[in-house]
């Protein structure tokens, strides 16, 4: 399939003006292609060659201006437009276009429960072509009509109003100027609740079979739109530019949402049919928040070309978390940040794949595809958060707001933006954004102590090139406290680098760089904050700033600073006496996923499982009285993942409940059963009976991952024959089966696979694009192979077969990250 190149839509964008696309979809005509027609109304500039794209499961006629082509003239996705005179043109097109079960274009979902279908849209990159034809980049802005024709008893919706005219036809009301990623459409028998807000239509919308469980969360859902929204008519002077604000959980969607203009997409996973953290309503009120600010970043003003596409989710990324906690009562949604998507940014930003915040070299779509990552959002976000921190919030969001009032309705690049910013401040932007946006890796601080006759001065040792405005915080032993407690003497306001040494006066207990979490940075502490450390971090005052020590930790193990047992020895002296949910799932999460199942040997394993184990255990005595009930899940779950010996939860299992709660609701069931699968403690019966009692999409994603998590070797042949050898698994039901199929007990059962892994994830990655190409990438990749015969494949892999762009950047960090896990383990240090 051909992809479009920065050089090719440069060309396009001065021969072209697109005007307005009117599209009619018909999605009556069967279980596996809709009818696509599209009419393009454009001006050439000059005569000139160019192309439209789509992807059609057949081409049925092209007519342009009145005279017909040859559809067979289609190569690729590339219909060619020969000898463009100068002036007006009209492009109509008629193709017959492919469903979707990957979730890119139009996908298409039946729903076990109950049997209703939904489709809906995801155009992001180069995806509008699997929909309809269009001059496909993000500067080629038009207006969009849009009708469908849709099954009877459906609802469609789309980026404008929509209005059923009967019969199953709908239309949508024309949107402003937009890109043509951003077009979306939704249709099928969802579920609604309505209401509005200043004067627009507000709607969030979900299959029937959820209905229930979006009711009892609309009031929340509804609360923290209503209060987001009015928080950005506070900080953006331009009003929201569309004409509804609809918001659509929908099934198997890949990414968390989509920021499709008056119509946001969001994974249904955030429809919470079982009982959920704190934390994770603070998680989905962020995404909510998120996606907002893109219909002013991004949707308003739309990057020019895919180089750009970090300034759009590193804004939104800053502004979902700050705006969350400003205007919901989510009130610490850094600290998540810090514990949880810093955390991604970081390890992201030192693998070979590292790339600049604001990568210059983006010369294809293809290559623009690789860039979602932990750096494009975490480190971006957190340069942002430092650009504010550096510049001042009123400033910065005055530069915001003539960026917005410059660019409306068009497209702007890095450039422009900076210089919106520079025309607000007298700082130095430009010299902040090349220090910042335009060099990768990540630094670290260390603090340098000097003591002269009882006062202490402190000298910041920098490794890296980047400026910081960094808090220092210092803290004292409570005198008053027999249990080690800590309190802050004074936070300190200190430039990175230094023009001299920082006075402190007597010395703390704890010097800790970074407190507040405001820079992007690894830090490191001296000898007496390291033992101050080691007895009294869960006896800081804020949960921030715990995160910041957390972080610090976790660094220090993956860099062969610190031993993976010390960390786990920290988190049982100090996890049962975290308050935080955030704080307590990442260290839990980390301590599991990676600690005892990657950076431990096999033989080491088993004792680390019995210290997770047993902290789940005071976690959970901890909580008997009720008052922390997610964190008593938090515990229950861990517990479960962790568990050596299946006596424990089978009880559980049997009896419907953990003892003093919580009752095991449908996810904690099949998380239980997943468990015991891995343990062989259970069979095919029971997963069958537990699919009966629960016939969800969820449940059939569960009993998948159960199935590929036996430890029998039919299993194991089934469960690889429904990834590699067959198309017909969904993306989420290739994703649950990968989840289950490797697990460390099975190190020997599984061994086999790992060598034929590399030679049928490069087929099936071709065979079914970008976003199966992802999954297999994360989740069917052997990573608890932690040995040198895997990583010799591996790079044999990516040096000889040839595997597609989105399967060798995911192969390439797995392979650094398992390259990694063996330094771990030898003790070396990078």
């Amino acid at each position: 399939m051909s992809v479009l190149t920065r050089d090719e839509a440069q060309t396009r964008a001065q021969l072209l003006d697109v005007h307005r696309y009117t599209i009619a979809l018909d999605l009556t005509t069967g279980d596996e292609t809709f009818e696509s027609l599209t009419v393009i109304r454009f001006a050439a500039r000059t005569g000139a060659d160019t192309f439209v794209e789509l992807k059609p499961a057949e081409l049925r006629s092209v007519v342009l201006d009145g005279e017909s082509l040859d559809p067979e003239t289609l190569d690729d996705n590339r219909l060619p437009l020969k000898n463009l005179a100068a002036g007006e043109h009209e492009l109509r097109i008629t193709a017959s276009m492919r469903y979707s079960r990957t979730g890119e274009g139009m996908h298409r979902f039946t729903d076990p429960a109950d049997g209703e279908t939904y489709v809906y849209t995801q155009m992001f990159m180069d995806d509008v072509q699997r929909v309809f034809a269009a001059f496909d980049q993000p500067d080629l802005k038009a207006v969009f009509e849009l009708s469908v024709t849709a099954p009877e008893g459906w609802t469609v919706l789309a980026n404008g109003i929509t209005e059923h005219l009967g019969e199953g036809r709908w239309t949508a009301a024309p949107t402003p100027l937009i890109s043509t990623y951003l077009v979306a459409v939704a249709a099928g028998p969802w579920h609604t609740v309505r209401t509005e807000h200043r004067d627009l239509p507000f709607g969030i919308h979900c299959r029937r079979s959820l209905a229930p469980h979006l009711d009892a969360d609309a009031d929340e859902i509804l609360d923290v739109t209503r209060a987001c929204f009015d928080r950005y008519h506070e900080k953006f002077a331009e009003p929201y530019p569309f004409d509804s604000y609809d918001q659509a959980f929908v099934p198997e969607f890949n990414a968390g949402a989509m920021e499709n203009p008056g119509l946001v997409t969001f994974r249904d996973d955030f429809v919470y049919r079982s009982a959920v953290t704190d934390t994770e309503r603070e998680t989905r009120a962020m995404v909510i928040a998120h996606e907002m600010a893109h219909m002013w970043f991004g949707d308003l003003v739309t990057l020019r070309w895919w180089d750009d596409i970090w300034l759009n989710e590193s804004f939104a990324e800053y502004m979902g978390y700050q705006t969350t906690a400003e205007a919901t009562r989510f009130t610490d949604t850094w600290t998540e940040f810090g514990v949880v998507r810093k955390a991604w940014g970081y390890d992201a930003d030192q693998r070979p794949s590292t790339h600049p915040v604001a990568p210059e070299n983006v010369e294809d779509t293809a290559s623009a595809l690789l860039n979602f990552d932990g750096i494009s959002y975490a480190k971006g976000a957190s340069a942002l958060r430092q650009l504010v921190t550096w510049l001042g919030e009123k400033d910065f969001l005055a530069g915001i707001n003539t960026h917005f009032a410059r660019h409306k309705f068009g497209n702007a690049s890095l450039a422009d933006f900076i210089d919106s910013l520079a025309s607000t401040t007298e700082r130095d932007v430009h010299a902040w954004a090349d220090a910042w946006l335009r060099t990768t890796g990540v630094d670290t601080l260390t603090p340098a102590v000097a003591t002269e006759a009882g006062t202490c001065a402190l000298t910041v040792e920098h490794t890296g090139s980047r400026p910081h405005r960094i808090a220092v915080g210092l803290y004292d032993h409570d005198l008053s406290d027999d249990e080690g407690r800590l309190t802050l003497r004074e936070r300190l306001d200190v430039d990175v680098p230094q023009s001299a040494p920082q006075p402190i006066g007597k010395p703390p207990a704890l010097l800790l760089l970074n407190d507040g979490d405001l820079t992007y940075t690894k830090v490191r502490f001296d000898a007496a904050s390291a033992e101050a450390v080691g007895t009294s971090l869960s006896r800081l005052p804020d949960p921030l700033t715990r995160a910041v020590v957390w972080n610090s930790l976790r660094d220090a193990v993956r860099d062969g600073q610190l031993a993976p047992a010390a960390y786990l020895e920290t988190a049982r002296a100090h996890l049962p006496r975290e308050t935080d949910l955030a704080l307590a799932q990442g260290v839990l999460a980390f301590a599991s996923a990676q600690i005892a199942d990657r950076y431990l040997t096999p033989e080491e394993r088993p004792a680390a499982l019995a210290t997770l184990a047993s902290l789940c255990r005071d976690l959970i005595r901890r909580t008997e009285d009720g008052d922390h009930p997610g964190l008593r899940l938090i515990a229950v779950r861990h517990f479960i993942d962790v568990a050596a010996h299946p006596e424990t939860i089978t009880a559980w299992l049997a009896d419907g409940t953990v003892p003093g709660g919580p009752e095991l609701d449908p996810d904690l069931r099949w998380r239980v059963l997943a468990r015991l699968s891995v343990l062989g403690a259970t069979d095919e019966a029971a997963i069958a009976a537990e699919l009966d009692r629960d016939p969800s999409a969820n449940g059939r994603e569960g009993a998948a991952r159960c199935r590929a998590a036996l430890p029998d070797e039919e299993a194991k042949r089934t469960a690889w024959s429904a990834m590699f050898d067959s198309d017909d698994l969904s993306n989420y039901l290739f994703t649950a089966t990968a989840q289950g199929f490797w697990q460390p007990e099975q190190a020997d059962l599984v061994r086999q696979y790992v060598p034929r892994f590399y030679e049928d994830a490069v087929a099936v990655a071709a065979r079914r694009g970008p976003a199966i190409a992802d999954a297999v990438g994360r989740w069917a990749f052997p990573a608890y192979a932690v040995d040198t015969e895997n990583l010799t494949l591996g790079e044999t892999c990516l040096r000889d077969a040839g595997p597609t762009p989105s399967l060798r950047r995911k192969l390439a960090d797995q392979l650094d990250d398992l390259a990694r896990a063996l330094r771990v383990r030898e003790g070396e240090t990078p």
